[in-house]
């Protein structure tokens, strides 16, 4: 195992993959500590997460550098990503217990209530694009409610998953209650199936989510799927074009394009089609690709060659089938991963960039003739997890988003984000379950029923 530095394309560390053995000692360990951990209070386990939250602010430059380093963020987006991680700790730690209090329900019982306990052990497998968030969004409401937690991180993010184990580690919490482990993809399912694990979570492509389902679903382990998507940006004829496209090519460049809820399709109707566009374009041609430690740096390279590579090729099988590339599209030959912010109009169904997922600096836009063809593009997709919609017609545009749109997360007139006070995920091939919220901290509790006659 090792990582590479994508903007160099040299080897940073070489890491050895844990065997079994190994694995199976971590997971049997956890559940001791888990059994502890579950019976301290939500006060004495908030404790601990505000302490995470401490240690990530303090050390967010020196871990925004080495997530940079691995993964190729703007370093000002990698320090942005610690300081939302440290946002969510403080967020459960506050509001963990009012979220998994019991709840009476009125019966013909003399008492009957809700009550909410931990699961246990939970693995999670995470992905490169957000090596800190992705983890900590699903680990803060995990450890808040009493689970114990097991690591399997991308093999390009390794420091990254082994520097997340020292924070939490440095908080207090016991060094048994959460583990990073060094496993290959294709080594997990025994991790996955092994009998001290209750559930899983993963992060990750639609591809990945379907092994790991169907090895979860084996074992009868609960799973909370959060994985790709082609988010919609719907933009109508009465949007501010200026703002839309603004907040557009925020959403379609953030984290260098590589981003499960970024707007990938932009699906807009013809009557304001070329206003859009030359505003869309005018705002993509400013966007600098370069050093990610360079503060100029708008887009850094793309986290693997493998993937650099994936993704132009999906750019050339769209312009062989009649899409219009009028910005990038061409592969740089120098070193590293880099790409170029690339636009492609003129996308139809049938294309790579209509029907599936382009992961990184690349803009489809569609041209439809009206609103209710605009909705029926949206959804004409087999991910759901975000969508957006631009509109001066607010009370419109809420209605589309809330009762029309196929899709978790529908924004109207900004693009899709998370936020720790608010459920996150997705339908069709996007996924199910959901991360933070009210909703993100019972997916892994048994929602108990307690009648007393």
């Amino acid at each position: 195992m090792k990582t590479i530095n994508p903007a160099t394309g040299k080897v940073i560390k070489e890491y050895s993959e844990m065997s079994f053995e190994e694995v199976s000692g971590i997971i049997y360990r956890a559940n001791i500590a888990q059994k502890q951990w579950k019976e301290r209070s939500f006060t004495n386990r908030s404790v601990n997460l505000n302490k995470i939250s401490e240690l990530l602010k303090e050390n967010k430059d020196r871990l925004g550098k080495l997530m940079s380093t691995e993964m190729g963020k703007p370093f000002s987006q990698s320090v942005g990503e610690i300081e939302k991680c440290a946002w969510v700790c403080e967020y459960y730690a506050e509001n963990a217990e009012g979220f998994l209090a019991d709840d009476t329900v009125e019966t013909d019982a003399s008492k009957s209530y809700v009550t909410f306990n931990p699961l246990g052990t939970v693995l999670s497998i995470m992905p490169w694009n957000f090596p800190f968030w992705q983890l900590f969004r699903f680990a803060a409401p995990a450890l808040m409610a009493g689970n114990a937690v097991i690591l399997s991180h991308s093999e390009n993010v390794t420091g990254c998953a082994l520097e997340i184990e020292k924070i939490i580690h440095g908080s207090g919490i016991s060094s048994d209650l959460f583990r990073t482990i060094l496993v290959q993809n294709e080594n997990m399912k025994p991790v996955v199936q092994h009998d001290g694990i209750v559930a899983v979570t993963l992060t990750g492509s639609t591809r990945a989510g379907k092994i790991v389902a169907s090895q979860a679903g084996e074992a009868l382990k609960k799973t909370v799927l959060e994985l790709g998507g082609s988010d919609p940006s719907i933009i109508l004829a009465d949007a501010d074009i200026k703002q839309a496209a603004e907040s557009c090519v925020d959403s379609r460049l953030l984290n260098s394009g590589q981003s499960c809820i970024a707007a990938k399709r932009f699906v807009v109707v013809e009557e304001v089609y070329d206003e859009f566009v030359s505003e869309f374009k005018k705002l993509m041609e400013t966007k600098k690709v370069g050093d990610p430690f360079d503060e100029a740096t708008d887009i850094g390279p793309m986290a693997r060659e493998d993937l650099r590579d994936g993704l132009h090729d999906q750019v050339q099988k769209s312009i062989q089938a009649g899409a219009n590339c009028t910005l990038g599209g061409g592969k740089p030959g120098a070193a590293g991963s880099f790409y170029p912010v690339t636009i492609l109009e003129n996308v139809t169904k049938g294309m790579p960039a209509y029907d599936e997922e382009l992961f990184g600096p690349v803009a489809s836009i569609i041209k439809v003739k009206d609103e209710t063809e605009a909705i029926k593009v949206a959804n004409d997709s087999i991910y759901g997890l975000g969508a957006s919609i631009y509109s001066s017609d607010i009370e419109k545009a809420e209605k589309l988003a809330a009762e029309q749109l196929e899709a978790g997360c529908c924004f109207v007139n900004d693009f899709v984000k998370s936020d720790p006070r608010l459920p996150f995920g997705g339908i069709k091939q996007s996924g199910y379950g959901r991360e933070l919220g009210l909703y993100g901290i019972r997916e892994f509790v048994n929602t108990k029923t307690v009648y007393v006659r």
